[in-house]
């Protein structure tokens, strides 16, 4: 039993995309690391990286599960995720808990934790999406076709909107606009929803935004008008960036600045102040290996399909990434989005872990051949 187990590991790592795998792993391994050294400052409780490490197993888990499932046969399931995962957020505005105005999380009964539904929905979402474009390839730009396919990324944006997680909300219409950019949207519609936008920003300004989101990007000009909230913590955070300098202190140093939520969205101030501006360029260009590799594998899929999928999976590290960032060096306002198998957050990990398994589940079910026209 226990050799034909071992014999099913040893083909799969044959067959899959070991660079992914090892790319994921480092991040992981770094992002346990990181949580320890805040840890050994005296700003998290040790359940922070135990959490991680756990999200880490059962991320690696689900990631090695779903790359042997053909990723058509993803598509082919969606009467099975979609109302599942549509559920799950829908859950939220009934049994959500979090912040008063982001009640994003579901709490898992009897253990204490809680996961976020919406990380979920982005999986199926890019599923979905890349199903969608596959059928309308070659008529996208056609008004009567486009119009249902930007319904289609309408929906999850609005309703996360809905539910308060403005952060999610964007990184969903970053995922589905920049599929839509893989699938040949014609450059008119683009120049058209750009002007669009631009003419909107008053009335989102003022009809959309309430005060509290107001000054998120307010505070981003003048950090002193909200000297306890947004201000603080993104000058802290820039503190902390700054102070490390080119080698950083030391993950494990025990000298490092405080900033609200440094173990999950602020994770990046705490990488430049332990490893310095070296240490930052090393996690990003960790990240963006992925990020190309995840490309690479959509360039050489055999189909439509997969290239969206990998697109969508793309899409979802790198924006979630560039806010990230954004918020930690002040250019971005602080809207609660995560740093890709960094920051702690058993959703985010599992949920990150998954995407990527989508990816691999590509490059494993790839039969197009080298020299096919």
């Amino acid at each position: 039993m226990m050799k034909s187990i071992w014999n099913m590991v040893v083909r799969y790592f044959r067959q899959t995309d070991k660079v992914i795998w090892g790319l994921c792993l480092t991040a992981s391994a770094m992002s346990v690391v990181l949580l320890l050294g805040i840890w050994n400052s005296g700003y998290v409780n040790l359940s922070r990286p135990i959490v991680q490490c756990i999200a880490i197993g059962l991320g690696c888990g689900a990631m090695f599960l779903l790359s042997r499932v053909d990723y058509q046969t993803m598509a082919d399931l969606w009467r099975l995720h979609v109302p599942l995962t549509y559920g799950l957020v829908l859950l939220t505005f009934i049994l959500g808990v979090g912040r008063a105005d982001d009640m994003a999380w579901i709490e898992i009964p009897f253990i204490g934790l809680t996961f976020q539904p919406s990380e979920l929905l982005k999986l199926s979402f890019i599923i979905t999406f890349a199903s969608h474009l596959q059928k309308v390839e070659g008529s996208l730009n056609q008004p009567e076709v486009l119009v249902p396919v930007l319904c289609h990324m309408a929906l999850p944006t609005v309703l996360i909107m809905l539910q308060g997680d403005d952060g999610s909300a964007l990184i969903f219409l970053c995922i589905g606009c920049g599929m839509l950019f893989a699938a040949g949207i014609g450059w008119k519609y683009i120049l058209a929803a750009g002007g669009a936008a631009v003419a909107a920003l008053p009335v989102i300004w003022y009809g959309f935004l309430d005060e509290d989101k107001r000054m998120r990007f307010i505070t981003l000009f003048n950090p002193e008008l909200d000297p306890s909230g947004g201000g603080y913590q993104q000058r802290y955070g820039r503190i902390a960036l700054g102070s490390g300098k080119l080698w950083g202190k030391g993950i494990f140093s025990g000298n490092h600045q405080y900033v609200p939520e440094m173990y999950n969205d602020f994770i990046f101030s705490f990488i430049g102040e332990a490893l310095g501006f070296l240490g930052c360029l090393a996690v990003l260009g960790l990240l963006a290996a992925l990020c190309l590799r995840i490309l690479r594998v959509g360039n050489r899929a055999k189909d439509s399909l997969g290239r969206y999928i990998c697109v969508g999976v793309f899409t979802m590290i790198a924006s979630q990434t560039v806010v990230n960032v954004g918020m930690c060096l002040s250019v971005l306002p602080v809207i609660g989005v995560t740093l890709p198998l960094f920051s702690g957050g058993g959703t985010s990990v599992v949920a990150t872990y998954l995407g990527v398994g989508l990816a691999v589940s590509v490059a494993m079910h790839n039969s197009k051949k080298l020299f096919t026209l």
